[in-house]
């Protein structure tokens, strides 16, 4: 079907007006479009439009954009009366309570109301495009525009054609993303689009090593920021977007996937949801906060002031003994050179996703001397040990009191495949190699969206070439073997290109 995505006249509606309908609203028309809203409550859509239009305004004032274009921006803006009146609309954006009946309720009447080459979507964050479009006579015009909060700042939209969406309906919606200033990542219908699949390798991922006692709240935070590079780490972002968003839809991602493994939550959200303790909102979360809502963080172990009679460094990850050689001798330490430790040496080693013990075990050293070193990201602004349970803690509070003799902090969490980093963006990069697997998304696509919507570092695919795909795939494979546990298990896509020694961004014919 001929549609003109780039008509100067073309005409937006949008149905609710809450923070994302509102959002919507001013970058539509601050792209050239009328808007026409419209909202359930009396009186909300003119107080949206008020908003709006002080939100234009005042982007003027900041020279976003001119006087002249601010004013006629707001002028494309008009409050009508319900979904009846949005029948000149060429396309019809839906931003209404995440209920399923409703919105196929809403899509029903608009059906029977706007023209027959009137795009229908939905804004939705957790329900099938596809679900919401199966009682439609004419499913092959309607579509997924996701947005992000605050849709003014994230440049982000995902376009999810259904499994009934026609190529002319995605294809007009990336143009209108482009008009609105965002950034359009087109994607097949799937429980959590993209980017909401993504980011539960980071938060799930977090929570489990909680659970299972290796590390803290707090700590695993310092490492994702400072070892992973993330602006805040996992339960700083979850008590800002709060347990009653977050837990909810990893509970539902994880069962429209048929309950698989990768997506599984545990207890530490769930008790936390159902007991209201949901983060910043309810002012208790993860942390406590004091009167000016600020996190009461608990302050860091101070760095032992211990050191060594002697250190040696097994071989048997070889770049991981380079790296840590490099940074001893820059700490002015002298490390054995023997094949074995002496009898009174620190033993420091170096794993790729497994733990100490099996460190210890597999390679006949004295676990009670034993510490390993996680080597696979950067040292500079904090490094992050652990001993096996038969660790005496003189050896690992000398091996914490070495390695942070520079000044560089030090976190020391409990025996673990993968440590903190290691584990988490393992995840994620799986996950990402899931969607590509699956053909939800091209990988390209998929690190754009993941740095856009999520404010990582890097995109799946990008983390996993920074860091080796072998290595990846190495974390991934020992931690599987190690628990036993699906949830670990390397997808095929990451599989195949690490043993063909290839980026994950190769795509297949």
């Amino acid at each position: 079907m001929a549609f003109d995505a780039n008509r100067p006249d073309l005409t937006l509606g949008v149905i609710g007006t809450g923070a994302m309908g509102r959002g919507i609203v001013q970058v539509a028309a601050a792209g050239g479009m009328r808007v026409m809203m419209t909202d359930s409550r009396a009186g909300a859509a003119q107080e949206a439009r008020e908003f709006v239009e002080k939100m234009i305004l005042r982007a003027a004032e900041k020279g976003s954009m001119t006087k002249d274009d601010a004013a006629a921006a707001v002028n494309r803006v008009s409050v009508v009366g319900g979904p009846a009146d949005m029948k000149p609309c060429h396309i019809v954006v839906e931003a209404i309570v995440e209920n399923l009946e409703a919105k196929q309720q809403l899509f029903a009447q608009l059906e029977d109301t706007v023209s027959p080459d009137c795009i229908l979507a939905t804004n939705t964050s957790s329900l099938s495009v596809t679900t919401i479009a199966s009682k439609l006579k004419t499913p092959q015009r309607f579509a997924g525009l996701h947005f992000f909060n605050p849709v003014p700042l994230m440049r982000l939209v995902e376009v999810i054609e259904g499994l009934r969406t026609e190529d002319w309906v995605t294809e007009a919606l990336m143009v209108v993303g482009k008009r609105m200033t965002r950034e359009p990542v087109r994607l097949k219908d799937a429980p959590g689009f993209l980017v909401n699949q993504v980011g539960r390798g980071f938060t799930l991922e977090a929570s489990h090593l909680v659970y299972e006692g290796i590390s803290n709240f707090a700590d695993v935070d310092r490492v994702m920021r400072d070892v992973g590079g993330f602006r805040m780490g996992p339960f700083e972002l979850m008590e800002l977007t709060g347990l009653d968003v977050t837990h909810p839809a990893s509970e539902l991602i994880y069962h429209q996937f048929f309950q698989e493994p990768r997506y599984r939550p545990n207890l530490i959200m769930r008790s936390r949801y159902e007991a209201g303790v949901l983060g910043r909102k309810s002012k208790r979360g993860f942390y406590d906060y004091d009167a000016e809502m600020k996190a009461i963080v608990p302050p860091e172990t101070p760095a032992p002031k211990t050191r060594p009679e002697a250190v040696w460094v097994s071989a048997a990850e070889p770049r991981g003994q380079a790296t840590l050689l490099e940074l001893l001798k820059k700490l002015g330490t002298a490390v054995e050179s023997g094949a074995k430790p002496s009898g009174k040496a620190l033993i420091l080693v170096t794993p790729v996703g497994e733990d100490a013990t099996t460190c210890a075990v597999e390679q006949g050293l004295d676990p009670r001397r034993t510490v390993a070193v996680d080597t696979l990201f950067p040292l500079a602004k904090r490094r992050t040990v652990m001993g096996t349970p038969l660790t005496d803690p003189s050896y690992r509070d000398a091996a914490h009191g070495l390695l942070a003799a520079d000044g560089v902090p030090v976190t020391v969490c409990r025996d673990s495949p993968g440590f903190i980093a290691q584990r988490i963006v393992a995840m994620i990069v799986n996950i990402g190699c899931s969607i590509a697997q699956s053909r939800t998304a091209e990988p390209a696509d998929i690190d754009k969206a993941v740095t856009l919507g999520l404010n990582y570092p890097n995109g799946p695919f990008k983390f996993g070439d920074v860091l080796g795909a072998d290595r990846v795939y190495r974390v991934l494979s020992s931690m599987y073997r190690i628990y036993g546990d699906p949830r670990y298990r390397p997808t095929i896509w990451m599989t195949r290109r690490a043993r063909l020694g290839v980026s994950l961004l190769t795509p297949e014919p």
